[in-house]
């Protein structure tokens, strides 16, 4: 556990900014955690409509609550059974190597910066781990990042071995001196090209970088391994506003199709965008306007923000270019947020009808957000995580629900996995979940805020924000569950 005067120095750092409540470690060294082990669950009566996944079982990889959220995870394709996970705050990251039974967790922070989060992470088709995560000391205006932030940067960490050990120096992807004006780096997401096409080990993030008058989104790649990154590329058409609110290019997502093709989607205001590389993420084409949504940014009762943004992934099972291409999304076009997935069976050219991932039934009133998808590279079903509340009448209290499409995303069955129904009290879960697939095992990863042990404190004797007691009872834990479905024809 962080000592307090460390936290009192973050904080410090923070002064001025309004993000503070949002994105201040409450650990900043967080204990190792060798063979926490996998546990299975059992469905709460306000899911008992849903069927368990096959083969449930779930760890918490965070044994006391903290400042955690903003989860990723990655499966080694050459390895299945060896998984990555990363979390915040600051950066972390956990590996098993036997399928999800038991995981390793360690700090691996930026050592330059006070705070490091944000995180992605991916294998290469080497193997290799990555965890990319964004750092900086003070964030700018409230929604207005651009805006007196200081030096800020994206950074990445490698494991050589499949995220057992982390090399000890951090590669800057993308670093801002302090500089009047500097702009901001935010939300990074790090893809491979694991394909057998002709930019075989690529490696390329994606990103938005705010300043004071506008949102861009930015791509680099690398060709080494990740020792050297190019310079950023702006791959938008055009600015999006300068706010973290509609109207921002935000959300950047991407997946690599088996001919080495990099497709990338992200938001912009009312609608969701793509754009292509053929060529190894050097150059994009025009990114062109696929899916109109409601406003991706919204209000759901008792959390402190959230999104819908997208996700893409491509089946590449099917020729050379790969088959159908799928993303998903979350919006309130039926007055409750739902989650959702469109199709493409041209590669991105035409796609298809918006079809409700979650089951219950339309305008019941229940919100299901937070999704992330990952394509099975094997079997080509398609796997979405997001929380769920339409097992409380009140609509405030969420599990976390699997849902699963093996037809090609025109229906999806829903699955129970994390069955304990939990109220975020107002807390911040992160911006997304995550989740990957390889061969019918399926990897998820999420925040969960516990119940604190003799309940709340009443209104006026909340513990200050630099003490262990108060992330006691505000803090938040990261979760992995795992579901198997070899040998299921679900």
């Amino acid at each position: 556990m962080a000592d307090v005067k460390d936290l009192g120095e973050v904080r410090r750092a923070f002064a001025g900014s309004a993000w503070i409540a949002m994105f201040v470690a409450a650990v900043l060294c967080g204990p190792r955690i060798c063979g926490a082990q996998a546990q299975t669950t059992e469905p709460a009566a306000g899911q008992a409509a849903l069927p368990m996944a096959p083969g449930a079982a779930l760890t918490m990889v965070t044994p006391e609550p903290g400042y955690f959220t903003e989860p990723g995870i990655a499966i080694d394709p050459n390895h299945p059974d060896n998984v990555v996970a990363v979390y915040q705050d600051n950066a972390h990251a956990a590996y098993s190597t036997d399928a999800g039974k038991t995981w390793t967790a360690e700090n691996v922070e930026s050592k330059e910066y006070r705070v490091s989060g944000d995180v992605s992470t991916t294998f290469d088709n080497q193997g290799h781990a990555f965890i990319c995560y964004i750092a900086f000391d003070k964030l700018g205006t409230f929604n207005y990042w651009g805006h007196n932030a200081n030096h800020n940067g994206i950074y990445i960490r490698r494991s050589m071995d499949g995220g057992k050990t982390w090399e000890e120096n951090e590669i800057a992807v993308s670093a801002q001196p302090q500089q009047e004006g500097v702009p901001f780096e935010d939300k990074p997401y790090i893809v491979a090209d694991d394909s057998h096409g002709p930019y075989a080990g690529n490696l390329y993030i994606g990103w938005t970088r705010w300043t004071v008058k506008d949102s861009e989104l930015l791509f680099v790649r690398s060709t080494d391994d990740g020792k050297t990154w190019s310079k950023p590329i702006e791959i938008d058409n055009a600015p999006g506003l300068p706010r973290d609110d509609n109207g921002a290019l935000e959300g950047f997502a991407a997946t690599v199709g088996p001919d080495g093709t990099v497709c990338a989607v992200w938001s912009d205001g009312d609608h969701m965008v793509l754009t292509e590389s053929h060529d190894g993420g050097q150059t994009f084409s025009r990114a062109r306007s696929i899916i109109e949504t409601a406003p991706i940014m919204f209000k759901v009762d008792a959390v402190a923000r959230s999104n819908g943004f997208p996700q893409i992934g491509i089946d590449p099972r099917g020729g050379k270019k790969g088959g159908r291409m799928y993303v998903t999304w979350s919006d309130y076009r039926n007055g409750d947020v739902d989650v959702f997935c469109s199709t493409s069976e041209d590669h991105g050219k035409n796609w298809g009808p918006a079809v409700r991932v979650n089951t219950d039934a339309a305008h019941d009133g229940a919100d299901q957000f937070f999704q992330w998808m990952a394509v099975d590279a094997v079997d080509g079903s398609v796997n979405v995580v997001f929380y769920d509340r339409r097992g409380d009448p009140e609509n405030r209290k969420q599990t976390v629900t699997l849902a699963r499409s093996t037809d090609g995303g025109k229906t999806f069955a829903n699955y129970a996995w994390d069955a304990q129904a939990f109220d975020a009290q107002e807390v911040f879960l992160g911006d997304y979940t995550g989740i990957a697939a390889l061969g019918g095992r399926v990897y998820g990863i999420w925040t969960v805020k516990p119940a604190p042990a003799g309940g709340s404190p009443r209104p006026g004797q909340m513990p200050a924000r630099t003490s262990a007691e108060y992330w006691r009872l505000r803090g938040t834990q990261i979760q992995i569950g795992v579901a198997d479905f070899k040998g299921s024809d679900k």
